[in-house]
């Protein structure tokens, strides 16, 4: 018998695996071994290679895969856009810098995660499904992109398809995602023993070229090797001598063209080269650059923090420009750790730079800034949006005191948008849409038809939303129809049109929305659940399964997605599977209102009204306010022959909201008490709530026929008739006086 494939974690001194018994298996390697160190590439490293290696022939082989996954892919590994056609581009990815006023979420990692480890689960089952090993030394070393992408992987992939051997150093501490998916779907192995290595001779035994060769190989392995040899021969070498070997290396890796490698290597020597300032800082900004509009925030912090060392006081001198220096650098590091939810760590260094400098335009982004951290960033109990509001105002006073009609009109309005959103918090909606509308009159009328155009798209994405908080959803729709015009390609306008659609009433043209949106982003969870629900409103069944399932693929912890995949299976009769998602959900969430009435429904229809009764007590009791469960207790306790108890929560169901079908319900206990009037009045209101329902109008012509009203009885069974004229019969049963129902 084959033996059952997994995962594997091997822990080895130094976060290499030896290269014995790669695969147990015998199944080949996908690729050879993958170095995941951040300092080679940066982030997506390890993901990075692996497309290099796969993607030209997935391209010859799959090209509508790669169509599919191009935004992941060309998003991990620059240098692909050689080969692979980019098709999808926003304004975000075209603005010039000084022209940049929207950035990623952080979640947009998770999301390329996600596409990348759907675009490889399809390309290995595309080329036949045959089993491949992937080996990954330093992973504890890899960038947060890297982590969050093997974290996914090793989930969503089954070791039957892609058996990844994990390899990380003995003090590894892996960023959680990947800590958790380590600890659940790696089986522990341990390391193979390494063949004794032949003693390398000691740095005081070489000298001239040997003792160079052996510092520059130490060098050209970016200064990972583990080989104390090789590294004791780079410290004897001295400094100028180990300056202009990351000098080479840099120069050479430069000379390959290869976009990652300026991220990770070739900031690396040049830092530690003959020219930090000069040569170092300029590669460390510019590799912040990619990632900051990448959203690669941890990477951004890392390399904009080795900068700011290497300019360190720098700026301070009368000849030196903040603005091209150490300001850049620090803007990019306190953006980052808002993102990165560290806004504690961006206020300080705001604050350091109001005290480092007396510049107008550094103090006018440090106080927006600072606005944005009070009234979005910090945790919700350290928000302050009056004093938000008050550094908003500091950076609209300074914005008008610019020189330069258009460079004063675009830092103002700037300005002024994020007052506006500080005063939506507030709950000022009609002063934040006055100021959102007067910076757009404002851009219009003094700026280019051309210039600004992300802002403007940015300003008017703004109003809609406040139009929609207002409730002045068609407002909002002309809103979202013009910036969705202006940036045709950008996932959320359409995501969040999507929604407002629905608000209208407007399903058809919400769905397309929704798949659209889907055609520009890698997948996130909220996008298909969201889908789902609207696909089971409109009668979609098996779309709503599809959807609530992939979003539970993608984020098995989304309860909201079991709860609604459970209501379509139970009403599909699909019991078992019903009840396995309950659990699931109420696994996560042992108090959930919902999943508790469901966990009835189950054990109600299943026939275990004692167990269904106990699960709905304590649903009322964790949600008193829920109607839905008061009205679940009824229809058990009616079935247990509990009466009473059944009009009791039907009366306190329709306390919290009147509804037809509690109505009729309830008409239907009081008829089973013989209580014929207040059973046809319920009736009456469940009629006026749904008039095309045939059995309020039957059952209200039973009640009124008790009561002997037959001409009211009479009319109620024509209006029966002419709605169910298949069920005649029941309506001559009930005109000959007979039981019915």
């Amino acid at each position: 018998m084959a033996p059952v494939r997994a995962h594997q974690l091997f822990v080895t001194p130094d976060g290499r695996r030896p290269d014995a018994a790669v695969a147990e298996d015998g199944a080949p390697l996908l690729l050879p071994p993958v170095n995941a160190h951040r300092r080679l590439r940066g982030p997506y490293t390890a993901a990075g290679t692996i497309l290099r290696a796969v993607v030209p022939g997935a391209l010859e082989r799959h090209p509508e895969l790669v169509a599919a996954h191009v935004i992941e892919i060309l998003s991990t590994s620059p240098e692909l856009h050689r080969v692979v056609p980019a098709t999808t581009e926003t304004l975000t990815s075209l603005a010039i810098p000084k022209e940049r006023t929207r950035f990623y979420s952080r979640m947009r990692t998770l999301r390329i995660a996600h596409g990348l480890t759907g675009f490889l689960h399809d390309l290995l089952l595309l080329d036949g499904g045959e089993p491949r090993t992937l080996v990954v030394d330093h992973l504890d070393a890899a960038d947060p992109t890297d982590q969050e992408f093997f974290g996914v992987l090793l989930r969503r992939i089954p070791a039957g398809l892609l058996a990844v051997s994990a390899v990380v150093g003995p003090d590894a501490a892996p960023e959680p995602l990947l800590a958790a998916a380590l600890e659940r779907h790696t089986v522990r192995r341990p390391a193979p023993d390494a063949a004794p290595a032949e003693a390398a001779p000691a740095p005081a035994a070489l000298t001239g070229e040997a003792l160079t060769a052996a510092a520059r190989a130490y060098v050209a392995g970016e200064c990972l090797d583990a080989d104390p040899a090789l590294r004791a021969a780079y410290q004897a070498v001295g400094p100028e001598q180990r300056a202009r070997l990351h000098d080479e290396r840099a120069a050479e890796l430069e000379a390959a063209a290869e976009g990652s490698l300026r991220l990770g290597a070739v900031p690396f020597h040049r830092e530690h080269g003959s020219d930090p300032l000069g040569a170092g800082v300029p590669a460390l900004l510019a590799a912040s650059d990619w990632c900051i509009e990448n959203g690669f925030y941890d990477a951004t912090v890392d390399l904009a923090k080795r900068g700011l060392e290497l300019v360190g006081e720098l700026d301070d001198d009368a000849d030196a420009d903040p603005l091209t220096t150490w300001w850049p650098l620090t803007t990019k590091v306190t953006m980052s750790l808002a993102a990165l939810d560290r806004a504690a760590e961006a206020m300080a260094m705001y604050d350091a730079v109001r005290a480092r400098t007396t510049l107008p335009r550094v103090h006018m982004h440090a106080a927006y800034a600072t606005a944005m951290l009070y009234t979005r960033h910090l945790p919700e109990g350290q928000r302050d949006h009056r004093l938000a509001l008050g550094w908003t105002n500091i950076a609209i006073a300074i914005a008008s005191q610019l020189q330069g009609g258009e460079d004063q009109a675009f830092s103002t309005v700037f300005q002024q948008n994020g007052r506006a959103l500080v005063e939506g918090h507030l709950g000022n909606a009609e002063e934040a849409l006055a100021l959102v509308t007067g910076g757009l009159e404002r851009l219009d009328r003094e700026l280019g038809e051309g210039e600004h155009g992300l802002h403007r798209s940015v300003l008017r994405h703004n109003r809609a939303q406040v139009l929609k908080g207002l409730g002045r959803l068609d407002e909002a729709r002309q809103d979202y129809e013009k910036v969705i015009a202006l940036d045709p390609n950008y996932a959320e306008y359409h995501f969040e049109y999507a929604g407002l659609l629905r608000r209208l009433g407007r399903h058809e043209q919400a769905l397309r929305e929704y798949t659209r949106a889907m055609e520009l982003t890698p997948p996130f969870v909220e996008l298909y659940y969201n889908r789902g629900d609207l696909r089971a409103v409109t009668g979609d069944v098996d779309g709503a399964l599809a959807d609530f399932g992939f979003a539970l693929e993608l984020d098995p912890e989304y309860v909201d997605a079991y709860v609604n995949r459970a209501a379509l299976l139970l009403n599909l009769g699909e019991l078992e599977a019903a009840a396995q998602d309950v659990a699931a959900g109420l696994a996560l969430a042992p108090d959930h209102a919902h999943l508790r009435c469901q966990q009835a429904r189950v054990d109600w229809e299943g026939g275990d009204l004692k167990a269904a009764l106990a699960g709905l007590d304590r649903a009322v009791l964790s949600a008193p306010e829920m109607a839905e469960a008061w009205a679940l207790r009824a229809a058990v306790r009616f079935d247990s022959a509990d009466l009473e108890g059944a009009l009791a929560d039907l009366g306190r169901s329709l306390e919290i909201e009147d509804s037809a079908v509690v109505r009729y319900n309830r008409g239907s206990v009081y008829e089973a008490l013989g209580q014929w009037a207040q059973a046809a009045d319920d009736y009456t209101r469940a009629i006026e709530g749904d008039p095309a329902d045939p059995d309020g109008w039957l059952r209200r012509a039973v009640c009124r026929t008790r009561l002997g009203d037959t001409g009211a009885a009479r009319a109620d069974l024509e209006h029966f008739t002419g709605i169910a004229p298949e069920r005649s019969q029941e309506a001559e049963a009930v005109q000959a006086g007979e039981p019915v129902g």
